[in-house]
């Protein structure tokens, strides 16, 4: 079978702009993950997109590598690609639709996705959408606004557009509707913070600061059930109002009960995810809340074989025909570090 690889960032999708550095680390990351993965599974055709920059710094070398040049128009290009493909895998940011727009090309061409559909997309990529949809469910989710509707226009109403939420005290996140990461997300706490981030250009939320464990989940799903595969711990810094991830640690937590009834019930509230997902919480003392749902791979993703024994490409196809075999070789707690430079060898 032919199988075509995608990682957006490092696969060119900025091959006529600069690349953004962190961006380009964490996707080279995973797309490295990927390949090892789809490397150890037999009778696979593996092709994968590759920005010009960044050509010598592969470390799978059994696959074919088609160079991202300036030149090349990357939609046409990936349009082309897939046709000569069975099985596509994008991973992609969320903004600026270009996950969802990308799935909905494999959809058209009438490829397989191994990802979730761009309907799933639509909403788990969208940060207000996402809320409204766990809401609706009766899962507790960081209570979220749009900034600048009519509940959140001023500084002085941002204690009564959002619940009071125990552990939050007077401080607030901004992040993009649809922002990937920390990127373009500030911790507020002043009149003076609120209107500068007010007076931005484009679509932000705003949510109470919660203070508590950041943890991600690594999950598999599938019409309407989910497989929860580990449970990682994230460690930020915050620098300059902003939140940075220094690095992850893959399977943190090896007591899993306590988790699977939330994967199931995003399941069930969103029963088109389909394939690997990340859910990211953050624990209080009050209270789990679910901060975010992506429908894609993680960067938690990549110290998952080293942790588990665990081949989720693998568990990822046997998707396609039945349930995943999720079967632990080992039981580690394995550090990644998210901080990677781009171009290093």
């Amino acid at each position: 079978m032919k199988i075509l690889v995608f990682e957006y960032i490092t696969g060119g999708g900025f091959n006529k702009q600069a690349l953004p550095d962190s961006l380009a680390g964490e996707g080279r990351l995973m797309l490295n993950a990927l390949l090892d993965n789809l490397a150890r599974l037999p009778n696979l055709e593996v092709t994968v997109m590759l920005d010009w920059r960044l050509a010598d710094t592969l470390s799978e070398t059994c696959i074919n590598t088609v160079i991202i040049k300036p030149e090349h128009d990357i939609v046409e290009e990936f349009s082309r690609l897939v046709m000569q493909s069975d099985w596509v895998w994008p991973i992609a940011p969320e903004f600026d639709g270009i996950l969802q727009n990308l799935c909905q090309t494999v959809e058209s061409l009438g490829k397989i996705l191994l990802t979730s559909p761009a309907a799933a997309v639509a909403i788990a990529g969208n940060k207000f959408k996402t809320y409204e949809l766990l809401n609706r469910h009766q899962i507790a989710a960081v209570p979220t606004r749009m900034l600048g509707d009519e509940y959140c226009t001023s500084f002085d109403r941002l204690k009564t557009c959002l619940e009071l939420v125990e552990g939050a005290g007077s401080e607030w996140v901004v992040k993009p509707v649809d922002g990937v990461g920390c990127a373009d997300s500030y911790v507020i706490t002043s009149r003076q913070d609120f209107e500068r981030m007010a007076a931005r250009k484009g679509q932000y939320i705003i949510q109470p600061h919660l203070q508590g464990t950041k943890t991600s989940l690594s999950c598999l799903f599938k019409q309407g059930r989910g497989w929860l595969v580990c449970v990682n711990l994230q460690r930020f810094e915050l620098v300059n109002q902003q939140y940075q991830l220094a690095d992850i640690v893959v399977n943190h937590h090896q007591d899993l009960g306590g988790y699977q009834s939330v994967i199931t019930k995003i399941a069930q509230a969103l029963p088109e995810l389909w394939g690997y997902v990340g859910i990211d919480l953050i624990e209080t003392a009050a209270q789990t809340w679910v901060l975010e749902i992506n429908p894609r791979l993680t960067t938690s993703f990549v110290g998952i074989h080293d942790a588990l024994g665990i081949n989720i490409a693998e568990a990822v196809l046997q998707l396609l025909h039945g349930e995943p075999t999720l079967n632990p070789t080992c039981n580690n707690a394995i550090t990644v570090q998210a901080k990677q430079d781009a171009h290093a060898s």
